[in-house]
């Protein structure tokens, strides 16, 4: 049977840490926790079930605490989870299970991360599969009987088991942070975390943040480097109209929507200019142009939302202000399906 260490980072998590580890004690051969700098009561609650709790100096580097959580660790595989993680009884026994039969071939044990849009997350999804457990040594292994060459693709397993992200607040504004500051550095951020800053700030951004944000994605927009693709430009227009149009900027509003419509249209830009006719201009007929459109005409990019359940829930609105009665009900009958 495999060895287990689990390595977690935590800062301020005293309302679900305990919770997160009631529901890996019975699974983990010990505990690794790095503190990145907790005022409350984290660390008390750490040491109530391990004594190999860490400090570590934030340096606004998520991956830099990882890497030192995971240095701390000794057992054959490397458990990690975050404290607004919690596993059932149903998927412990699951995981228990595997312990005891995990082929050691396998270097990487994949699980469903659940509830992502019942918590309103900033994911378009209600459970994927994320990476969980890592083998902690890895041996590299020649292949082929002839050309040989080492394998460099770890062996992953894509198992059963469920984990429940139950987040009691936002993580946004954290984030976000980080963001500003990579890109006042003048760091360019990878093609991930571009998506990642523009569903953050879509999801939780305040106004504020939407203006500090223009210029870095500007720059996306406007084609400053080759080696954005084109899926990002078409986030940044995205980041772009919301902006703008929260600052009341009518014109480069609607110079960055009307560029997005002509060349490929998404769902969160259609919905931003229903937004601005139904909230600036008072043009129900306009507003809910757009909104049809946004609902059945294009696709989201960045918010699943407004691919369908946000525009849709306008139409309603809009339908009852103008009496149109059976045109809400039939448009409500949509949202309850």
């Amino acid at each position: 049977m495999i060895t287990i260490s689990l390595c977690m980072i935590v800062k301020n998590e005293e309302a679900v840490l305990k919770r997160c580890l009631d529901s890996l004690k019975p699974i983990v051969d010990e505990m690794i926790i790095v503190d990145t700098g907790s005022t409350d009561r984290t660390k008390e609650i750490a040491r109530e079930y391990t004594d190999k709790v860490y400090d570590f100096a934030w340096v606004d580097d998520f991956s830099a605490a990882r890497n030192a959580s995971f240095e701390k660790a000794g057992c054959d595989y490397i458990y990690v989870a975050d404290a607004d993680e919690v596993l059932d009884e149903e998927n412990q026994q699951e995981f228990l299970k595997l312990k005891q039969v995990l082929l050691p071939e396998i270097e990487i044990v994949q699980m469903l991360y659940c509830n992502q849009l019942e918590c309103g997350t900033t994911y378009n999804f209600d459970e994927e599969y994320r990476p969980k457990l890592y083998k902690r040594i890895r041996t590299f292994c020649w292949e082929d009987p002839v050309h040989e060459a080492v394998r460099l693709q770890p062996v992953v397993y894509d198992s059963d088991i469920r984990i429940q992200h139950r987040p009691l607040t936002p993580h946004g504004s954290r984030d976000i942070d980080i963001f500003e500051k990579q890109a006042a550095k003048g760091h360019s951020l990878s093609k991930r975390l571009n998506n990642m800053y523009a569903r953050e700030l879509l999801m939780t951004g305040t106004k504020e943040q939407f203006q500090r944000a223009i210029p870095y994605f500007q720059k996306i927009a406007e084609g400053e480097s080759a080696s954005h693709s084109i899926d990002e430009v078409r986030e940044a227009f995205c980041i772009l109209c919301h902006a703008y149009r929260l600052m009341g900027k009518t014109v480069p509003f609607l110079k960055n929507a009307l560029k997005t419509v002509a060349d490929q249209p998404c769902s969160e830009v259609l919905c931003e200019l229903g937004d601005y006719y139904l909230e600036e201009e008072n043009d129900l007929e306009e507003a809910a142009m757009w909104y049809y459109n946004a609902a059945f005409e294009s696709e989201p990019i960045l918010t699943i939302s407004s691919g369908r359940q946000y525009p849709v829930s306008q139409l309603v609105t809009i339908c009852r202000r103008q009496g149109k009665t059976e045109e809400a009900q039939n448009y409500q009958k949509l949202l309850d399906c």
